[in-house]
């Protein structure tokens, strides 16, 4: 289907253009420079001219795509590749370089640039740059919208402002980028590529509460330096609310984001969800209104006004409204909420405003902010790191100005101001259009014309240039309409009858315009405006008629006293028959008029005009004449005829008498009843009005005596004996019974009824009395049954009265009193029925389903006997209502009103009246009910010992006796072989099933002597059958018995691992609004690969690679400097470089540490030609794998780092995979660190001995049970005024206590930036004194030579105590006061040995060592082993967080570098070349050169890529995970056994499930589109320029030399031997380096 471009024509001179597409249009825009159109469609862009005629068309879909396929596409598996329509996310302009910026659903939601003139042609489109630039959302029901801005660094002033664009979006899912709002650059600038986001959005993200926040943007706009976005979301709950929030337009970290809500609501109804906006001034009458409102201060013509249309929350929901929010109004409230915060701690009228939205814990965002206006901090700052929103109360209220219910609720807006008035057009969910005219009455609304309905109209509404005609977007077309059609009215009436707020009358020249298109409109009432004035018209004559034989003069009133000069200079022609016109401008006027002629009807109306040049009619109305004469004849017509005014005057005239006019008056009788003659006599001349006369029946709804006595008197009905029926009293014969014959009962409803009673009972029948008074005393078997008198009706012909209780079960009779009235007085009747009530007890035995989901709905059906006791009416079940009522009972689960499930079963309870209620036995409970020791058992009528009770399981000893009858309480039914099992205790039992019992047979020796050979041999025989049996089973229930024992214990760890779980995922929140690029302390790339490379040498942190100092004298710097770059050139040479490193190589004193040195120095020193350091890596790599080849052990390469090249490969990788651990694995491996941490914190670690309670590691494994308790609410104050809570252990040590202190209090800050333990004091101030804590002095405990560490709880500090954190300062006597505390603490610790928690096994005291046995000292050992379950909980409290970690990284439907591509298939390619590499032989090759080399490196040591501390505790947590990693890499199979470490039997259950990844993973990467050398080494050229100037390069070459110095014989013997390096002079060259370096004459 083509687009099509229609005018649609309504009439000569109204067109309406559409256009039309073949797909849904998501987005309209409109540049505003030339007027064009842009639609984006579905896999189409489409631009269009002001006519809606076509331009230019790009196609953008469908495409081959996949959710959890990351561009490009051809890296993607081709099996999971399908074509993928490209919904339109986002249009906008970008006027500066005439663009056209565009966001689709596909390739993660990338965008591309159009040319604005040709939108076929692009101009910019990458799908190489990674996740930084997935802008756009994948969800089609995701609603995106952008604005664009500018934007300036504060750390590049130099640099002139930008163009960026900030993107408003939704979550789609877990494939979806999860930043709410982004900043995105149009141009490369340095590290930033297009579309990159350039401002860490970390604060305002989904992640990871996306149930509690589900955002749906509509609208975003800029203005005075803010950027606004208005969206509606969820609390948290289902109910969404509307917000609009506020940023600085140059904000560099989202410091401003502040969210206000806003209410918009109409006499208590709230409109919560918005749909569509539109900003701009509003109209001097609006503005006028508004303020004279008083609820929206002051608002003037200038003042910008956001329009919104919202609605009812609820996807059905069709009532909408149109709010106004003036845009300083809004600047105030967000003002009031920031000053709040800086100021006032959150609160506003002392009640909390503030609340941090993306932020699941509670505590106040304001506690810790400076006391600084906000007007100091416009844009916020840094120590405000969380955005901010209003709570609920604090929202910017607005009453509705125009509400719409039904009828498709509001869907857009777009709002104009025409002659100081203000108009909104508003689109529908149906397609309609209407505008409305804000004023103080906006409920009046008129129907834009145009073909638009049956689909929604677009929120992207909005008028052409000239601001005549409105563009109205639908599902598929667009369509251009004029927002006015004045000219279609012809007369002044209808102009103003349409109230249109664009057309008025243009009084001189008699036609319907807008005001600008009447030429004399400035003159009072030249242009009458529809919406306020009226028409020019005669208001009246006087006289008001004449009649038509009659000439006379006539005043005429005209409605405007004052009109247009104009009147007075045309000369004027009417039908006003007088020689000199009046002046116009001092109306009323006259004229005589001249009797009409003839006049042969009644009346004659003749119209009266005013005229301007014979052709402009201003005014019109019809003067009547009458004819009496012709109106008497007929005036037995003329009752409701129009004469009859006219008639009157007739009669006013005495020409007739009225009384001639015939009239029916008084009817006698008015009733008349069915089939009796009745004569009826009328009175009058004149018939004015009619009376009504009613016809009835006794008989209908009276089919009984009492029902025919409870009539209305005035209808004399009366119970015919004779025909046994009720009739009108005449036309009975025979005389009425005075009283109705007997009661009579027909049907009772239920039943059956329970024996307790307590339900209704209702009794049909006839002649149950005629009030509810006449009914006495009702009993059913003697109980009674009270009567419901609110429920009875003598028209229902029934009774309902509510049973009592019966007590037994039988055929129950009814029996009641009724009293008959008499004249004479009251007598009592009783009445005797056999309709029987049978009396039962129901009994429900089982439910089916037995389980269902939390929301309900569930039909279950219970089953069993007698349940159709009572009616359905007095049934209740407490899961559900009844929805069948019968042998069965069917019923409906409603919703669970808890948040929390409870894993046990509920219990369904049927209720039958007000006191019967039974439970559906379900097997369960047994616990609840009993203990073991009290449960009593029988099987049969021999009572069993109960061993072990569980809440749906109990194990029994079987009987000493054999059961000789069924049951305890059948003792008479010897017969049968099931047998009852009752359990119960006390007085009360239940039965719970039926066991069928194996007696024992008893061996009885007949008389007869048997040979005695025989006898021992049976006797044999059956003896061992009887104790293998009963071995059997006893085995068998003891090992049901052990179990389900075992089953308990998994289920309490599983119980501790949730309740652990549980406590961390609630913990860990906080840290989580942490976890993104700027949040997560990421290290710099130097900083990276210093730590990689040399952290590990000899000297850590103080090599001189890190430290980057060289020490040469200032003289030879410049020398050395030359000659280290032509050092650097030589370096380049692949000759030399190859003969360089196997010469080392070859040398025996060149041991493990130096290769791993050298390669890392070397990979420093080639950093800015990463292509040819990866040749040189091949090259080398190729001559190790022919070794291992031919060696026949091919499996050992790349095991271990014994050469230089293992190790150049090692850092190859982590040069190649910085941005991939930024980007992606980065933020799984933090979550996992924190998560190690903070889990291990929360209980006691001993700081001496490294053990802790949580921990994955065994060793670290604290073995005893410390007493301890958390201290939730500490108060440490800080360098400034804040006071900070901190979580810490009474059993902590001064140490650990500052730690975890200054963990929390500048826990913005990354470690390398944070005061250490040693440089703090803490100091406690229990009172109006201080305390200075440390780990040892005077006070410090002492058990004979070990002193113990003080802690908390040794210094008696509690829950909500203050502490006071300050810095040592460096000064004389603090350095003094230090002096002294060394001092002190070397004289404590002279003789004594210090422990914290435990002291270690193997140094107790000498006199308990002697004392102790061997046996004692192993038994201590041996108990160590009951805490391992310790090591289950951990583990399972973590195993999200490390399934996370390992499916980031080994997951290729995600990011693959591709320098892992490059590299694997390097390896399938080598491996090819030789026939003894097998699959598992690459496997393992894989498995060495990035798990074991990269990942296992990272995962050990996170201090690599993150700016932390890693303790020992930790570290050993890490180091199983780490081991586990790598067992999921291995192919071999582990065979486990009781001997296996801890560690591998912890995630034993798991390496499974990993090895199934790692295979995947390797599979994945396979099939993947090849990286080819071109790639690579363009990929490597980017990241040698981005990086290369900040290392240490020099240094690095200058410690490279100092091998080449050690070893330069040996070098300079290789190079001679090698031709290719003596034709390249190498030797020389390396010779002319060593002379200017070591400043010595050389062999040259």
């Amino acid at each position: 289907m083509c687009p099509l471009n229609v005018c649609l024509c309504l009439c000569v001179c109204v067109c309406f253009l559409e256009f039309s597409t073949d797909m849904p249009i998501n987005n309209v825009v409109q540049d505003p420079a030339t007027g064009l159109l842009y639609l984006g469609a579905v896999n189409a862009i489409y631009q269009l001219d002001a006519s809606l005629k076509l331009e230019a068309r790009a196609v953008t879909g469908p495409k081959k795509d996949a959710r959890s396929c990351t561009p490009p596409v051809s890296t993607c598996v081709t099996t999971e590749l399908k074509d993928t329509n490209n919904i339109n996310k986002l249009l906008l302009v970008h006027p500066t370089n005439r663009s056209l910026i565009v966001c689709g659903s596909v390739y993660r939601g990338i965008c591309s640039l159009l040319n604005l003139n040709n939108v076929n042609e692009q101009i910019y489109y990458s799908d190489s740059k990674g996740e930084r630039t997935y802008a756009a959302s994948i969800d089609e029901n995701v609603s995106v919208v952008g604005v664009m801005a500018t934007f300036q660094l504060k750390d590049d002033p130099d640099k002139k402002p930008f163009d960026v664009f900030l993107i408003g979006k939704g979550y789609g899912g877990h494939e979806d980028n999860p930043k709410l709002i982004t900043t995105r650059i149009l141009e490369n600038y340095k590290e930033w590529v297009v579309f990159e986001s350039i401002v860490e959005a970390s604060p305002v993200q989904a992640i990871p509460y996306p149930p509690l926040y589900q955002h749906q943007f509509r609208f975003a706009f800029k203005d005075t330096g803010f950027v606004y976005f208005l969206f509606s979301r969820t609390l948290g709950g289902a109910e969404n609310f509307t917000f609009v929030s506020r940023l600085c337009e140059k904000d560099e970290g989202y410091y401003s984001y502040t969210e206000l809500q806003l209410s918009c609501r109409k006499n208590g109804v709230q409109y919560n969800k918005v749909q569509a906006a539109y900003i701009t001034e509003p109209g001097k009458e609006l503005a006028r209104a508004m303020q004279d409102s008083g609820q929206y201060g002051t608002v003037t013509v200038w003042d910008k006004v956001l329009f919104i249309v919202a609605s009812r929350d609820g996807e059905d929901a069709t009532d909408s409204a149109l709010c106004m929010y003036p845009l300083k109004r809004i600047n105030e409230r967000v003002e009031d909420i920031l000053n709040a915060c800086y100021t006032e701690n959150g609160k506003i009228g002392g009640q909390q405003a503030v609340y941090s939205p993306y932020k699941s814990i509670t505590d106040n965002p304001c506690e810790n902010r400076h006391s600084v206006s906000s007007t100091k901090n416009r844009c916020g700052a840094e120590f405000l790191r969380y955005p901010l929103a209003s709570r609920p109360q604090f929202a910017l209220q607005a009453e509705a100005i125009f509400t719409r219910k039904g009828h498709g609720h509001l869907t857009a807006v777009a709002i104009a101001v025409e002659n100081d008035h203000t108009i909104a057009f508003l689109g529908n969910s149906l397609g309609e259009v209407v505008k409305v005219h804000l004023s103080g009455n906006s409920e009046v609304s008129i129907r834009v014309p145009g073909d638009t309905m049956g689909s929604r109209v677009n929120k992207n509404l909005f008028f052409d240039k000239t601001q005549s005609h409105l563009y109205i977007t639908t599902e598929k077309k667009v369509t251009k309409v004029p927002v006015q059609l004045c000219h279609l009215k012809t007369d002044c009436m209808s102009c103003m009858a349409q109230k249109d707020p664009y057309c008025g009358w243009c009084v001189l020249e008699g036609r319907c315009t807008r005001r600008s298109e009447c030429s004399r409109a400035e003159e009072k009432n030249g242009w009458l405006w529809s919406s306020r004035k009226e028409c020019v018209k005669i208001v009246s004559f006087h006289p008001p008629n004449l009649s038509c034989k009659k000439s006379q003069q006539v005043n005429a009133q005209v409605s405007q006293t004052q009109l247009p000069h104009l009147f007075l200079n045309f000369p004027s022609q009417t039908i006003i028959r007088k020689a000199e016109l009046a002046d116009l401008l001092h109306l009323p006027s006259y004229c005589t008029l001249q009797p009409y002629g003839e006049c042969r009807e009644n009346f004659v109306a003749v119209p009266l005009k005013v005229l301007v040049n014979d052709s402009v009619e201003v005014a019109s109305r019809n003067f009547e004449f009458y004819n009496c004469a012709a109106a008497i004849p007929h005036c037995i017509f003329a009752v409701n005829s129009p004469v009859k005014q006219h008639l009157k005057l007739c009669y006013v005239c005495h020409m007739f008498q009225a009384k001639n006019c015939p009239r029916f008056e008084n009817p006698d009788p008015i009733l008349i009843p069915v089939g009796h003659k009745t004569r009826i006599s009328f009175e009058g001349v004149n018939l004015e009005a009619y009376k009504v006369i009613t016809l009835y029946n006794c008989s209908l709804g009276r089919e009984d005596c009492s029902l025919c006595k409870n009539a209305d008197l005035k209808y004399q009905c009366v119970w015919c004996p004779q025909t046994r029926s009720c009739v009108f009293e005449k036309l009975c014969s025979t005389v009425e019974l005075q009283e109705c014959p007997d009661p009579g009962i027909s049907a009772i409803i239920p039943r059956y009824g329970p024996l307790n009673g307590g339900i209704s009972v209702t009794i049909k029948g006839s002649n149950l009395g005629i009030q509810k008074e006449d009914i006495k005393h009702i009993t059913v078997a003697g109980v009674p049954c009270i009567q419901q008198e609110e429920k009875y009706s003598v028209s229902t012909r029934h009774i309902i009265c509510l049973l009592y209780l019966s007590g037994r079960s039988q055929n129950s009779h009814i029996r009641y009193f009724i009293a008959n009235n008499a004249t004479a007085g009251q007598s009592y009747t009783t009445f005797f029925f056999t309709l029987s009530l049978i009396s039962q007890d129901p009994k429900p035995l089982a439910v089916y389903p037995d389980k269902g989901p939390k929301e309900g709905g569930t039909l279950i059906t219970i089953t069993g006997n007698q349940l159709h006791t009572a009616s359905k009416e007095d049934i209740a079940i407490t899961v559900g209502g009844v929805e069948g009522f019968g042998e069965q009972i069917t019923c409906k689960v409603g919703k669970y009103p808890s948040e929390k499930v409870p894993s046990d079963v509920l219990p369904v309870k049927v209720h039958y009246g007000k006191r019967t209620e039974t439970q559906v036995s379900a097997g369960r409970g047994f616990s609840k009910a009993m203990t073991a020791k009290e449960a009593q058992a029988f099987l049969g009528d021999v009572s069993c010992n109960v061993n072990t009770l569980q809440d749906d399981k109990l194990f029994l000893d079987p009987p000493t006796t054999t059961p000789r009858s069924r049951s305890k309480r059948q003792r008479r039914d010897v017969t049968s072989e099931l047998l009852d099992l009752l359990v119960g205790q006390h007085f009360t039992a239940w039965v719970v099933g039926s066991v069928r019992y194996e007696r024992k047979y008893e061996v009885k020796l007949d008389k007869i002597i048997i040979p005695a050979v025989v006898v021992p041999m049976l006797l044999i025989i059956a003896i061992s059958i009887v104790c293998y049996r009963r071995k059997s089973q006893q085995a068998e229930r003891e090992y049901e018995k052990v179990k389900h024992q075992l089953e308990n214990l998994e289920e309490s760890v599983r119980d501790r691992c949730k309740k652990e779980f549980t406590d961390l995922m609630i913990e860990m929140e906080d840290h989580t609004n942490d976890l993104s690029e700027g949040r997560i302390p990421f290290l710099d790339y130097k900083t990276y690969t210093d730590r990689v490379f040399f952290l590990p040498s000899k000297d850590g942190a103080n090599d001189v690679m890190i430290t980057g100092k060289l020490d040469i004298p200032e003289a030879r710097k410049a020398t050395v400097a030359q000659a280290l770059n032509q050092f650097s050139n030589l370096l380049n040479s692949k000759t030399f470089l190859i003969t360089f490193i196997r010469t080392l190589e070859a040398r025996s004193d060149f041991n493990a540490r130096a290769k791993v040195y050298f390669a890392s120095l070397l990979t420093v020193a080639l950093h800015g030609k990463l292509e040819y350091y990866t040749d040189i890596m091949r090259t080398l790599l190729l001559g190790l794998m022919e070794e291992y080849v031919q060696s026949k052990n091919p499996k050992l390469m790349l095991r271990r780092s014994e050469t230089v090249v293992e190790r150049m490969l090692c850092n190859w990788m982590s040069i190649c995979l910085y941005q991939f651990l930024k980007d992606s694995a980065g933020e799984p491996l933090y979550k996992l660190f924190r998560a190690i941490k903070h889990q291990i914190e929360k209980g006691p670690v001993d700081s001496q001995v490294k053990k802790a309670k949580y921990t994955l590691n065994d060793t670290g494994l604290l073995g005893d049970d410390v007493e301890y308790s958390m201290l939730v609410r500490v108060l440490v104050q800080g360098e400034g005024p804040d006071i900070t809570p901190v979580k810490v252990l009474d059993c902590d040590t001064i140490s650990q206590v500052k730690e975890k202190i200054i963990e929390q209090v500048y826990k913005n800050l990354p470690y390398s930036q944070r005061p250490k333990v040693e440089s703090v004091t803490l100091e406690w101030r229990p009172g109006s004194t201080g305390q200075i804590l440390s780990d040892l002095d005077v006070t410090s405990q002492k058990e004979g030579r070990w002193r113990h560490l003080n802690t908390l709880a040794h210094y008696n500090v509690r829950d909500n105590a203050t502490l006071v954190l300050s810095r040592v300062l460096h000064t004389q006597q603090s350095y003094d006061q230090n002096h002294d505390n060394h001092e002190e603490r070397n004289a404590l610790l002279e003789d004594d040995k210090v422990f914290h928690l435990v002291r270690p096994a193997d140094e107790l005291d000498e006199m308990k060592s002697k004392r102790g046995s061997i046996k004692d000292k192993s038994m201590t050992k041996a108990i160590t082993e009951i805490y391992l379950t310790r090591l289950l909980s951990v583990k399972g409290t973590l195993q999200q967080f490390v399934d996370d970690f390992f499916r980031s990284v080994l997951c290729s439907g995600t990011v693959v570098p591709p320098a892992v591509k490059y590299f694997f298939d390097f390896l399938d390619e080598q491996a090819l070349k030789h026939e003894n590499v097998d699959e598992e032989t690459i496997h393992i090759w894989k498995t060495n050169s990035l798990p074991l080399r990269f990942w296992v490196n990272i995962l050990k040591n996170p201090h690599f890529i993150f700016d932390v501390h890693v303790t020992e505790v930790v570290d050993a947590s890490l180091s199983v995970i780490a081991q586990t990693f790598m067992d999921a890499c291995t192919k071999s199979e582990h065979k486990l056994s009781r001997d296996s470490p801890s560690n591998k039997l912890l995630y034993a259950k798991e390496i499974s499930t990993y090895k199934k990844m790692v295979d995947e993973y390797y599979k994945g990467i396979r099939q993947m589109v090849p990286v080819s050398d071109q790639d690579m080494n363009t990929h490597l050229a980017e990241v040698s320029r981005a990086h290369t100037d900040k290392l240490n390069t020099q240094v690095a070459l200058h410690q490279l030399y100092q091998y080449a110095s050690k070893y330069y014989k040996e070098i300079v013997l290789s190079l001679d031997e090698d031709p290719a390096a003596q034709s390249k002079q190498l030797t020389l060259r390396l010779q002319q380096i060593a002379a200017a370096l070591e400043n010595k004459v050389t062999d040259l």
